[in-house]
């Protein structure tokens, strides 16, 4: 990335006001101590929460860091940066996690002593009707992260054929109706273009069993949120470029919702790639650059469940760059 003089974010006294508030509502932070206890702070350390949202995590992480620690908060939603941390030693950067190798290098970063990220959507997203993440509101079907680029919702319903909508559906909601629904799409939109979240549910609704209607229509939004994001592609861009990052020693902290993500994070963390192909050692044994500090996953407890109901599908990885890691 080709090094340009940026000019520093401030905050206006509007800014400031509604920090206070967007913060605390933004996203309640999930996991907020175990995610960061996992990164075992060094007080001089450099961090990256590569998922700033609403800034709880950052805020723990700062809180624990001293006068030379630094970290970095990505986010590539332009409402992320009503809660940019007022701190020296806070960069907000405006961007894809999937870009993290780059802004590294561009900010002069050879290695980090850890990293966190919370994969969940912000609940800001899911309450925001007009960004149409949710099928609780009559909205326009974007589902954008960064409302600048990419093809919305709605530009994956009406352009993707039958067979590859199916897939999506298939793939990313895990939906096994995924090719009647694609049809049932199909169908809909060959009178007229889909595009609200009501028209969509107008297409569908039918297919819903009443038992787990509302479970497998969020499936196939989360679908559709995946598809219009790469949010799988990411994330193992993501993973690839911390585990080079990390020095020996350093901590990964990340807090999935999913079995697809988990899936690729569990992968990385025992064989150091997303399909979990190991390589072996002359004696058979498995070759990672990461080592496990939890074989078993963390999960929210009965109180933060209680008062965050939206954690309940949340699952902490934590793992350690090996001394001899690559």
């Amino acid at each position: 990335m080709r090094r340009t003089t940026r000019p520093a974010i401030t905050m206006t006294d509007k800014h400031r006001k509604t920090m206070a508030t967007t913060a605390e509502t933004y996203h309640v932070p999930v996991l907020l101590k175990e995610s960061v206890d996992g990164l075992d702070i060094r007080p001089g350390g450099t961090y990256v929460d590569v998922t700033f949202g609403g800034g709880g995590h950052s805020r723990e992480i700062l809180a624990r860091l001293g006068p030379e620690g630094r970290l970095f908060g990505f986010d590539q939603d332009a409402d992320a940066e009503a809660n940019i941390v007022d701190d020296a030693r806070f960069t907000f950067v405006r961007s894809n996690f999937r870009y993290l190798k780059n802004w590294m290098a561009y900010y002069g970063v050879e290695s980090i002593d850890g990293l966190l990220a919370d994969l969940g959507v912000s609940s800001h997203h899911f309450d925001d009707a007009a960004r149409g993440f949710s099928f609780r509101f009559d909205a326009p079907l974007d589902m954008r992260m960064n409302k600048r680029d990419g093809m919305t919702a709605a530009d994956v319903l009406n352009r993707y054929d039958e067979a590859r909508l199916a897939d999506v559906f298939y793939m990313y909601g895990e939906l096994k109706n995924s090719r009647r629904l694609a049809s049932a799409v199909a169908k809909a939109r060959a009178a007229g273009p889909i595009g609200t979240t009501q028209d969509l549910m107008d297409a569908t609704a039918a297919l819903f069993k009443r038992e787990r209607g509302k479970k497998d229509m969020a499936k196939m939004f989360q679908a559709l949120r995946i598809e219009v994001n790469n949010e799988m592609g990411a994330l193992k861009q993501m993973l690839a470029a911390a585990t080079q990052l990390l020095r020996p020693g350093g901590r990964l902290s990340v807090i999935t919702y999913h079995s697809l993500e988990d899936r690729i994070v569990k992968n990385f963390i025992r064989t150091g790639n997303a399909g979990g192909a190991a390589a072996q050692d002359f004696y058979g044994r498995t070759v990672s650059p990461l080592a496990a500090v939890n074989n078993k996953v963390v999960t929210p407890c009965e109180s933060e469940l209680e008062g965050n109901p939206r954690s309940r599908s949340a699952k902490l990885r934590i793992a350690e760059k090996r001394d001899d890691g690559e």
